[in-house]
């Protein structure tokens, strides 16, 4: 959901001026306040106080959700202008500038998005976005067939690969939220629906728009979620909702979960364990077989993706949860799920790390995992689109470790500059070639030298690959990989 790190208290983007810090909090002024029907309203937008990465105060905008009243004080629901939605939060009247609010337009009460219900007043709409590099002829992208060859200069090695003249860089797309992002190309403007978990956000609503569970108990740990779940709406209402750790299963108390672990006989997720090499196994779940599970495993992921929110028809899809194993038994550590079938080379659709395992390698571990899967299928994948703005982070320092690692290891015969191509990068790889091509320009290693176009790899990048490869202590074992693809084009053998 890719190495889903953990949020960092602060993060995110504001456009410049917007709002300034404060040096204390300022004056409110009641009267401000007041909306033509003497209250504030969903949808106003004002500073409201929060504590950003370095521990000091802070007066971004925000806007205004939901307003409920707990034993008479009022609580306000805020979503703060160019930040990542897991940070929004219900505040106090005291946290907000009332003096700078601004009311929502009358006449964008009820916003349309293609016809369809759209966000509440005032309220932002999210819509695909692209940013297009346009690369001057002198530095077009290199052909998918064209060798590469390597040269020192400084130290350091150039690696040359030929490309067609004139052609233009491919797009990086935003994805549909202010935290998606897309490093890939040709991507449709909007997510298809056929099959894929991906929403086309005219859902949008002021209800799936706020988180609905306050906290999760999983196992030994606590989750506080980050985003809506469609859970049962009796659930939301619930201080902590209790999940078994290997069947998923939800209970509104402890007595509960305890009634049920007396019952529940799994120690492991459904399905069959094609990988394990020390404590770490893998289980190959069909979406069709385990529906239960499989939505459950979708519910509990949802709180941690955003732009994610089909959950009731897995049938399409195969799960793939990584574990951790001890005495008591296989401990869910994060999953990806795939298409049994898929069109556009999508070898992920969904993918995530739970908090308490983030920052430990596990992201990178799924990734590598459902490209060693594509190998085995002798297939080449790419991740559903939109990533969100922390999964593209992981996707790109994989396919950048991934394919330095080809090219470091490129060695001369005869003298002669060894050489590459795009397609055989891929072909090692399994990673599909647009986003060969759309790493190597985030990486700026192409560039134009003697009527050549060369992959130039500085010293500065050679360091870094290898200091990054050194803390990189996780890999796939192919040896340990027990699996058999299977053809899924007819419907009968799902």
């Amino acid at each position: 959901m890719a190495e889903v790190v953990s949020p960092v208290p602060g993060a995110g983007r504001r456009e410049p001026g917007e709002v300034g810090r404060a040096r204390g909090p300022p004056v409110a002024d009641p009267g401000a306040a007041l909306s033509p029907q003497g209250e504030i309203i969903e949808g106003c937008r004002l500073p409201v106080l929060r504590r950003n990465q370095d521990n000091e105060d802070e007066w971004p905008l925000a806007e205004i959700l939901s307003v409920k009243d707990i034993s008479g004080r009022k609580l306000f629901y805020v979503h703060y202008i160019d930040f990542n939605k897991r940070l929004d939060e219900w505040v106090t009247h005291e946290r907000l500038d009332l003096k700078k609010i601004q009311f929502p337009k009358k006449e964008a009460k009820t916003p349309t998005k293609n016809g369809l219900p759209g966000s509440r007043p005032g309220s932002p709409e999210r819509e695909v976005k692209r940013k297009v590099e346009v690369v001057s002829p002198a530095t077009p992208v290199p052909s998918e067939t064209a060798p590469a060859s390597v040269f020192p200069q400084n130290g350091s090695a150039r690696r040359a690969v030929a490309a067609q003249p004139g052609r233009k860089r491919k797009s990086n797309c935003l994805g549909t939220d202010e935290d998606s992002q897309d490093s890939s190309d040709g991507i449709p403007s909007a997510p298809r629906m056929t099959g894929s978990l991906v929403s086309d956000r005219s859902h949008d609503d002021i209800v799936t728009r706020m988180k609905n569970i306050e906290c999760i108990e999983l196992g030994r740990h606590r989750l506080k979620p980050w985003y809506f779940s469609p859970y049962p709406q009796e659930l939301t209402t619930l201080p902590v909702l209790y999940l078994c750790e290997f069947c998923l299963k939800y209970g509104r108390s402890l007595k509960c979960l305890q009634r049920h672990l007396t019952k529940c006989d799994l120690r492991h997720p459904p399905g069959n364990e094609i990988y394990r090499k020390g404590t770490i196994s893998f289980f190959e779940i069909d979406g069709r077989k385990n529906k239960s599970y499989s939505q459950n495993l979708c519910l509990l992921a949802k709180c941690f993706l955003d732009h994610k929110t089909l959950y009731y028809d897995t049938d399409p899809f195969l799960f793939y949860v990584m574990t951790e194993y001890d005495c008591k038994g296989f401990h869910i550590v994060g999953y990806f799920s795939k298409e049994k079938e898929s069109t556009e080379d999508y070898n992920v659709a969904c993918i995530l790390t739970l908090p308490p395992y983030q920052r430990r390698g596990y992201g990178k571990l799924l990734i590598e995992f459902s490209y060693e899967l594509s190998k085995v299928e002798g297939k080449t994948g790419t991740p559903e689109k939109p990533l969100s703005d922390l999964g593209l982070l992981s996707y790109r320092s994989y396919w950048s470790q991934t394919i330095l690692e080809i090219l470091m290891g490129l060695k001369s015969e005869s003298g002669e500059r060894p050489q590459i191509t795009i397609n055989e990068i891929s072909e090692i790889t399994s990673i599909k070639k647009e986003d060969v091509i759309s790493t190597l320009q985030y990486l700026n290693l192409i560039n134009y030298y003697k009527g050549q176009y060369i992959l130039t790899l500085s010293e500065d990048i050679v360091d870094g690959h290898e200091r990054a490869m050194l803390k990189r202590l996780l890999r796939i074992d192919s040896k340990c990989l027990h699996f058999t693809p299977k053809d899924w084009s007819k419907r009968g053998k799902w």
